[in-house]
């Protein structure tokens, strides 16, 4: 019988990916998504796309309104930064952006091992990633080595593991830059004109190609020499 596992999965590049890995490894697959207060839908349709397409054993959307709290560009007013160069995407003098939406991920993977622990599942898989990404603090390996850690101490299942067999968190794209995880999805038969990166959509679903999110894709989509098939703004509007 196949081993259960949950998949966080957005509808992004990364997550699409990381699921067609989970997917490639014979795991039954178990999505969850999230309706957090974000600034559009695409998303979330993005996902309902992908775990189709993929054919997951169920799809969990949630819905939590981290929008309440605010203190960030995606789930509130602020503005989304545009233009900025791949340099200062990059920098970590430039401090975490103003799109990082406050202690998501961990409370993104406080939800998904709820779950785990009731489907009896023992691996969690998760599209973080510490190279070509923006900056923020919970996509970090030593994140998630704390996250695991918790884990083993904050559940049924990790306090009766035997073995250590409690629950694993998967990072397979944690050291990976854009361009290799475009590669290795690409392999995989990723379908990413399905995914939605973009952090500000134009109404007519198009990416915007100025945000941090858009120029990162961009940027792997380069490197890896393929061509991105979504639909981007022209660079002048």
């Amino acid at each position: 019988m196949a081993k259960k596992a949950v998949i966080l999965l957005s509808g992004g590049l990364d997550s699409a990916t990381v699921l067609a890995i989970a997917h490639s490894r014979g795991f039954d697959c178990h999505a969850l998504s999230f309706r957090y207060g974000q600034r559009h839908e695409a998303e979330t349709e993005a996902a309902k796309r992908v775990a189709q397409a993929v054919g997951v054993e169920d799809h969990v959307i949630m819905e939590i309104d981290l929008g309440a709290f605010g203190g960030s560009a995606l789930t509130g007013a602020m503005e989304v930064p545009k233009g900025r160069d791949m340099e200062e995407i990059s920098s970590a003098t430039s401090g975490i952006p103003v799109t990082y939406v406050p202690a998501r991920n961990t409370i993104f993977l406080s939800f998904a091992l709820a779950w785990a622990e009731t489907l009896e599942a023992q691996d969690i898989f998760i599209g973080v990633n510490a190279l070509d990404y923006s900056g923020y603090p919970d996509c970090r390996p030593e994140y998630i080595a704390a996250f695991q850690n918790m884990a083993s101490f904050a559940t049924k299942t990790g306090v009766e593991a035997k073995g250590g067999e409690g629950i694993t968190i998967h990072t397979p794209l944690i050291e990976m830059t854009k361009a290799e995880i475009i590669a290795r999805g690409t392999e995989l038969k990723v379908d990413y004109s399905l995914t939605v990166s973009c952090y500000d959509p134009l109404p007519d679903g198009r990416a915007c190609r100025s945000c941090d999110a858009c120029q990162l894709r961009l940027k792997g989509f380069a490197e890896a020499a393929l061509a991105d098939p979504v639909t981007y703004a022209e660079a002048m509007e």
